[in-house]
């Protein structure tokens, strides 16, 4: 380092020493904030406690969405056939309501002809068998809608997991989404819950109650759910005879057997809740 260089460092520590050591500064005040950094000091302790006001005084609604059909509180079996051989003729129609004992077709076999009767009064949703099929004992025939009566309400039958089934209170709003109509022009089908199921269906239980294994299997795709029964609710006011969020909802019946898809009003939350175990 030059000689120059050094006396340049030296006179700068000097200067700096002498500063230190100078009692003139130990009279000036020390300032701890500036006005702007209180400001901001200020709005975020008003903001946690407005957030910690309305973590425990405020509430939290969700919605728990699955999938579900329209169908009758009684549901629907499947009729197989007790005989092996040739369907002669086919005895009724779907959409047709039936007695108990009603003969439903007429089987060819080797011991002469036989009536396939329905084990239960219903109405025929689904018709499988035709004219001139040969048909083996056990066949599937035809899906048949258990009636309590001739204006037995429809109802909606839903599929909730089983983690979300167990937060699903009697009496919950749902809002159903109904295949048939778009909800785009016609809205939301209204709803109550009735009933929820105590445990976990299986495949087999869903397609004993609706008489459909496809369905079932669907139903059950994302493991065994909890059936939710929906009573739709009354109105004079539209075709359908129900109550839609729009004012007059399609303008004509409703099936059964058509697939919705529900959002099942929760019970509110306090956000305080998410946080204790």
């Amino acid at each position: 380092m030059h000689s120059k260089d050094r006396s340049l460092v030296v006179q700068f520590r000097q200067k700096a020493l002498s500063r230190l050591q100078s009692p003139e500064e130990l009279d000036l005040p020390v300032r701890f904030a500036r006005p702007q950094g209180r400001f901001v000091l200020a709005v975020t302790a008003l903001v946690m406690a407005a957030a910690s006001f309305w973590a425990f005084t405020g509430s939290v609604s969700s919605k728990l969405s699955a999938p579900g059909i329209l169908t009758r509180a009684e549901g629907s079996y499947l009729l197989q056939s007790p005989y092996s051989g040739q369907v002669t003729a086919v005895l009724a129609k779907e959409g047709q309501s039936l007695s108990p004992g009603a003969p439903l077709l007429q089987v060819a076999t080797e011991q002469g002809d036989r009536t396939v009767r329905v084990v239960a009064g219903g109405r025929v949703t689904s018709l499988a068998a035709k004219t001139g099929a040969v048909v083996t004992t056990g066949a599937d025939l035809a899906v048949l809608e258990r009636l309590g009566g001739a204006d037995d309400p429809l109802v909606a039958v839903v599929y909730a997991s089983g983690a979300g089934g167990a937060e699903i209170r009697v009496g919950a709003a749902v809002d159903l989404d109904v295949q048939s109509a778009p909800r785009q022009r016609f809205g939301v089908l209204r709803g109550r819950v009735k009933e929820v199921g105590r445990t976990p269906q299986t495949p087999e239980q869903i397609a004993g109650f609706l008489g459909d294994a496809r369905l079932a299997a669907q139903f059950a795709r994302q493991g065994n759910p909890v059936a939710v029964l929906v009573q739709l609710e009354r109105s004079s006011a539209t075709t359908s005879g129900y109550r839609w969020s729009t004012e007059g909802g399609p303008p004509y019946a409703l099936d059964s057997t058509t697939p919705v898809t529900a959002a099942v009003h929760l019970p509110a939350q306090r956000p305080v809740d998410w946080l204790l175990p």
